[in-house]
C-alpha cells in the first residue's frame, strides 16, 4: 500500500487534511489494458480486459483475483456495471454488443443492437427502474435495455457527431452524458426517452462526468484542463483549472457519498488523483504509484472508496481516504 502525499494544494484555500492511501494490484493477464472499473454488492472490484478479452474480478481484502473469458473473440469490453443480482453488465464496444455475465455460471449471453451503425457500445449504467441505459460513442447514440424482456431502444444524440461518452445519474433518477465531440452535456429524462443539452464554454471536450449529491454536475475538460460544473436548474457553468493546467487531460471521475470530487489528470506523468471540495473550491493532488498508465474511469463505494483502472500499466488501485483528525 502506497501512503500518498499531497503535492499540490490551491493557493489561499482552507484544504482538508486528508490521508490518501493508494493500493495497486497488477491484473494476471499482461496486457489486458483494464478499461473501466465497477463495484458489485459484495465490494468485489470488477475490470473490463478490454485487449484480453476477459472481465476481472478482485477481491480487495484477500488481493486475489478471478477471470472470466468472453465467449466472442475480440469483444473489447469497455464499460460494465453490476445489477441487483450480481449479474455483471458489459459493452462489446468492438463487436457492437450489450453482454451479461453470470459469474456463478460463467455464462455470457449478448444482446445485439438495432442498428448497424450503434457499433461502439461505450458506457453502462442502471437506473433506479433497473432499466441499462448506455452510450455509443461513435455511432452518436444513447440506448436502454430492459433486462426482463431484452428489447433495446436507440435515440440519436442531438448534435451531430458529438460523441456521446461518460453517464451519470442523480439522485432523483435522471441521466446525463457527456457529449465529448463538442461543448455540450445532455440530460435523459428516463420516463420518455428526451434530450435536452446544456451549452458549455466554448473549446470545452467534456468526457467524464460525476453527480454530488445536491444534484450538480461536474464534468472533466479533457481539452481546455479544467474540471467545470454544470448546474441543470439554470445552466449556469463554473470552471476551475486543473493543477497541471493546459496538458492536465483531466479523465475519470467519481463523487464520494460526502459530497467531494475526485478525477484524474491523464496528461501527466505519473498521473494524479486530484480531490475538489466544493464547500472550500481547494484543490489538492497526489501521484498515482505506478504512473496509472491513463486512469479513463473511477468509481466510488458506498462506504467512500474509489476503485480505478488504470489501463497502460496493467494494473486497478483502490484509494482510501481518511481525515487526518480522525488516525
Amino acid at each position: 500500500m502506497y501512503l500518498a502525499r499531497a503535492i499540490f494544494v490551491s493557493a489561499g484555500l482552507a484544504i482538508a487534511q486528508v490521508e490518501v492511501k493508494i493500493q495497486e494490484w497488477e491484473v494476471p493477464t499482461r496486457f489486458a489494458h483494464p478499461h473501466d472499473p465497477a463495484v458489485d454488492g459484495n465490494g468485489a472490484l470488477w475490470y473490463t480486459g478490454q485487449n484480453s478479452n476477459k472481465l476481472g474480478k478482485l477481491d480487495p481484502e484477500t488481493g486475489s483475483f478471478e477471470e472470466f473469458d468472453l465467449d466472442l473473440a475480440a469483444s473489447g469490453p469497455h464499460g460494465l456495471v453490476a445489477d441487483a443480482r450480481g449479474d455483471i453488465w458489459f459493452t462489446g464496444n468492438r463487436q457492437g454488443y450489450i453482454g451479461r455475465l453470470d459469474p456463478v455460471t460463467r455464462e455470457v449471453k449478448r444482446f445485439g443492437l438495432p442498428d448497424p451503425a450503434a457499433r461502439d457500445p461505450h458506457t453502462p449504467l442502471f437506473d433506479k427502474d433497473g432499466i441499462l441505459w448506455f452510450t455509443v460513442q461513435n455511432g452518436n447514440f444513447v440506448g436502454r435495455l430492459d433486462p426482463a424482456s431484452g428489447e433495446v431502444a436507440l435515440r440519436l444524440s442531438p448534435t451531430a457527431r458529438s460523441r456521446p461518452y461518460g453517464i451519470a445519474m442523480n439522485a432523483d433518477g435522471i441521466l446525463f452524458y457527456c457529449e465529448f465531440g463538442t461543448n455540450k452535456l445532455a440530460r435523459i429524462d428516463p420516463k420518455t426517452f428526451e434530450i435536452t443539452e446544456f451549452a458549455l464554454p466554448d473549446g470545452a471536450r467534456p468526457r467524464r462526468l460525476a453527480i454530488t449529491p445536491d444534484g450538480l454536475v461536474y464534468y472533466t475538460d479533457f481539452q481546455r484542463g479544467f474540471l467545470g460544473r454544470l448546474d441543470p436548474s439554470n445552466g449556469e457553468v463554473k470552471e476551475w483549472v486543473s493543477p497541471a493546467g493546459a496538458v492536465s487531460e483531466p479523465y475519470g471521475i467519481a463523487a464520494t457519498p460526502d459530497g467531494v470530487v475526485w478525477y484524474s489528470e491523464s496528461g501527466v506523468w505519473p498521473n494524479t488523483l486530484v480531490r475538489f471540495d466544493p464547500k472550500t473550491e481547494g484543490l489538492q493532488k497526489w501521484e498515482i504509484p505506478s504512473g496509472g498508465g491513463v486512469v479513463r474511469h473511477m468509481v466510488a463505494t458506498p462506504d467512500g472508496r474509489l476503485f480505478l483502472a488504470c489501463s497502460g500499466v496493467d494494473r486497478v488501485a483502490v484509494v482510501t481516504v481518511t481525515a487526518k483528525s480522525e488516525l
